[in-house]
């Protein structure tokens, strides 16, 4: 069961695990450009956040930020329903350079390939995802309560791993 502050969520979409191809998805970046899982090579990890703007989520974005240089040929896709140009704003503001910030807003395109668009509060429910370059996820993490904080160390191992 899924929760938001304490309450419970629908998730829409279904859920991937380990072993599965990678969706495909389209997303907008902070430029308006459609962005899928192929315009980033190599291994991708994909951090899902409700918001940009919240403590956790800002906290979850400098944190794969800052482990971003350490690991090469490993992009970081951060993940919202965030319009681009408050993505866009906050990255200046915030001088985030390793991670590139995505919109599902439009379509829940994301979202719905990946089971976390939230039903009840169109956002995205916390979670993280690594992909190889050979588009099969590798990880997979639904954090239950999804102002909770996702398992960096576990990410970012399996990142690391990956090829």
């Amino acid at each position: 069961m899924a929760t938001f502050k304490g309450n419970p969520i629908t998730l829409q979409g279904t859920q991937v695990q380990v072993g599965d191809k990678a969706p495909d998805f389209e997303v907008l970046a902070t430029d308006l450009s459609k962005k899928t899982l192929s315009s980033y090579e190599g291994v991708r990890i994909l951090s899902v956040v409700p918001s940009i703007d919240t403590g956790v989520c800002d906290a979850q974005t400098r944190k794969f930020n800052e482990e971003a240089t350490k690991l090469p040929n490993v992009s970081v896709l951060t993940i919202s329903n965030d319009l681009p140009f408050a993505q866009r704003r906050w990255c200046a503001a915030n001088g985030l350079e390793n991670v590139a910030t995505l919109s599902d807003h439009k379509d829940l395109s994301f979202g719905k390939n990946y089971g976390v668009a939230i039903e009840e509060l169109r956002l995205l429910a916390r979670s993280v995802f690594v992909v190889n370059s050979n588009d099969e996820i590798v990880y997979v993490e639904y954090v239950p309560e999804s102002t909770d904080e996702v398992d960096f160390a576990a990410a970012l191992e399996a990142a690391a791993s990956a090829e």
